[in-house]
C-alpha cells in the first residue's frame, strides 16, 4: 500500500518554518540517487563517446566520428517529449513513485543494451542501429524522469527550504555526469590502457549503470507517495494528460522559454565542452576529462547555494541574473576558452561560465514545478520541457561540431547567445513563482 508522508506546513502559511522531517528527508536522498543513476547512465554514452565512436561507426576522421556519435545523442533526446507525455501521464494519474520507478527501469535495458552491442566490424550496419535503439530507450526513461522527479523533490520539500531541497535534482543530475567522468579517469589512469579502452573497456561503465539502475530501482520501491498527489487524488477530477496540459497554455510556453536558453547553455558547458576542450583547445584526452570532471564538481557544489538563496531573494532574480549574464559574457567566454594555454586556465573559464549558468540549473526545475498544480504538474514539468530540450540541449553539440566541421566555430557562440537572450526576455517578464506558487497555494487549501 502506498504510503503518505503530511506536508508540515499544510493549513499554516509557507513562512511557518518548520524542521523538516526525517521521512521527508530520506524520501528527497531516494529521489535524488535515483536520479543521480539515471544520469549517469545517459552520460556514460557521452563521457565514453571519444573511445567507443570507431567501434560502431567506420574509419572517418575524429571529428566525422564525433558527429555521428553527436547525433544519436540528439536523437535520444528527440523521444524526450514522448517520454515527458507517458510518464507525465503516468505519475499524474497513478503517482510519482510509479513514474519514477518505471523510468529507472527502462535506463536499465538501454544501458544492458548498449553493454551487449555487437560493433561494426561484426555486425556492420546493424551496429548503429542496435546503438540509436539502446539511446532510444534512454531518452524516453529521461523524459519522464526530469517531470516526475522534479515534481516529487518540490513536493516534498518543505516551503522555507523549497529553492535549497529542490536543487538537488541538479546536484545529482550534473553529479550522474561526474560520476561518469570519474569512472573514466580511474580506467584511463589506473585499470586499462589506451588500445583496452578502445577495444572493449568503454562496455564497462554501461555494465555498471545497468546494476546501479537496478539498485535504484529497489530504493525508489520503498519511496512515500507525496501528500501534493494524495490530496489531488482524492479530489475525483482529470489527473494528467495533454488535454489538461491544454488549459494551461501560458505555463506551458513560459516553460519553454525558461528552458531554451538555459538548457542550451547547460549541454554547452557539459556534453559539448568535452568534445570542444580535445577538439579546439587541443587538450589531452586525460586533460579533457580532468578538466570536465573539476569543472563539474565546482558546478555540483554551487546548486544548493543559488537554491537556498533562491529561497531568500526570489526565483526571479537568479533566472535574470543567468539570462542577463549569458547573453553579455558568452562569446567572450567561449572566445577565451578557445585560446586557452593549457588546463588551468580552461578550467578557471568554464567555472565563471557555471557561476552564471548555475542561475538557472540550480532552480529551473523548482521554478516549473511551482507553476502547475498537482493534477498535471508532472506533465506540465515534463512536457514543454523535453521539447526544448530536445531542440536546443539535445543538439547542441551537433550544432557546435557542424560550425567546427565548415570552419566558423566563432558562429556558435552567437548561436548560443542568441537563444539565451530570447530566455532574457521570458525572465524579464515572468512572475516570481517563489511568491506564486501553486505549490503553497494548494498547501494553503485555495
Amino acid at each position: 500500500m502506498t504510503t503518505s508522508i503530511s506536508n508540515p506546513v499544510a493549513g499554516a502559511t509557507p513562512q511557518a518554518a518548520e524542521p523538516i522531517s526525517a521521512s521527508r528527508l530520506r524520501a528527497i536522498f531516494v529521489g535524488s540517487a535515483g536520479n543521480l543513476v539515471e544520469w549517469f547512465d545517459f552520460y556514460c554514452y557521452a563521457a565514453f563517446a571519444l573511445y567507443f565512436a570507431s567501434s560502431f561507426f567506420p574509419a572517418q576522421d575524429p571529428t566525422a566520428q564525433m558527429m555521428s556519435t553527436a547525433g544519436i545523442f540528439a536523437l535520444g533526446f528527440f523521444v524526450r517529449p514522448i517520454g515527458g507525455i507517458l510518464f507525465g501521464h503516468l505519475g499524474d494519474r497513478h503517482g510519482r513513485k510509479v513514474a519514477l520507478m518505471a523510468s529507472v527501469l527502462l535506463m536499465c535495458a538501454g544501458s544492458l543494451l548498449i553493454a551487449c552491442a555487437p560493433t561494426y566490424a561484426t555486425a556492420g550496419i546493424l551496429s548503429p542501429c542496435i546503438l540509436l535503439l539502446a539511446r532510444l530507450l534512454q531518452g524516453l526513461s529521461l523524459g519522464g524522469e526530469y517531470g516526475a522527479s522534479a515534481t516529487y523533490l518540490s513536493e516534498m520539500a518543505d516551503s522555507k527550504r523549497r529553492g535549497f531541497y529542490a536543487s538537488f535534482q541538479y546536484v545529482t543530475l550534473i553529479g550522474g555526469q561526474l560520476l561518469a567522468l570519474v569512472l573514466l579517469l580511474v580506467l584511463q589512469h589506473f585499470l586499462l590502457t589506451d588500445a583496452q579502452l578502445r577495444e572493449w573497456g568503454w562496455r564497462i561503465p554501461f555494465v555498471c549503470g545497468a546494476a546501479l539502475a537496478l539498485i535504484a530501482l529497489m530504493m525508489r520501491h520503498d519511496m512515500p507517495e507525496t501528500d501534493s498527489f494524495e490530496k489531488a487524488r482524492k479530489k475525483a477530477k482529470p489527473m494528467g494528460g495533454l488535454k489538461q496540459l491544454a488549459q494551461h497554455p501560458k505555463e506551458v510556453l513560459l516553460v519553454i522559454g525558461l528552458t531554451m536558453g538555459g538548457t542550451l547553455a547547460f549541454y554547452v558547458y557539459t556534453v559539448y565542452m568535452q568534445k570542444f576542450l580535445r577538439l579546439s583547445v587541443g587538450l589531452t584526452d586525460s586533460q579533457t576529462t580532468a578538466v570536465s570532471a573539476a569543472s563539474l564538481l565546482f558546478a555540483m557544489c554551487l546548486q544548493p547555494l543559488y537554491g537556498a538563496l533562491s529561497d531568500r531573494i526570489g526565483r526571479r532574480p537568479l533566472l535574470v541574473g543567468f539570462a542577463l549574464l549569458g547573453t553579455i559574457f558568452t562569446v567572450p567566454l567561449l572566445t577565451a576558452i578557445r585560446h586557452a594555454s593549457g588546463p588551468w586556465e580552461a578550467f578557471g573559464l568554464i567555472a565563471c561560465a557555471w557561476i552564471i549558468v548555475s542561475g538557472y540549473t540550480s532552480i529551473n526545475a523548482l521554478v516549473k514545478a511551482e507553476m502547475f498544480p498537482a493534477s498535471i504538474r508532472a506533465t506540465g514539468v515534463g512536457v514543454p520541457y523535453a521539447f526544448a530540450v530536445s531542440i536546443f540541449g539535445g543538439t547542441a553539440e551537433y550544432v557546435g561540431l557542424w560550425f567546427k566541421s565548415v570552419d566558423l566555430e566563432s558562429g556558435f557562440y552567437w548561436y548560443v547567445t542568441g537563444v539565451i537572450a530570447c530566455t532574457l526576455i521570458v525572465c524579464w517578464f515572468m512572475r516570481d513563482t517563489a511568491a506564486h506558487s501553486k505549490i503553497d497555494a494548494e498547501l494553503r487549501g485555495h
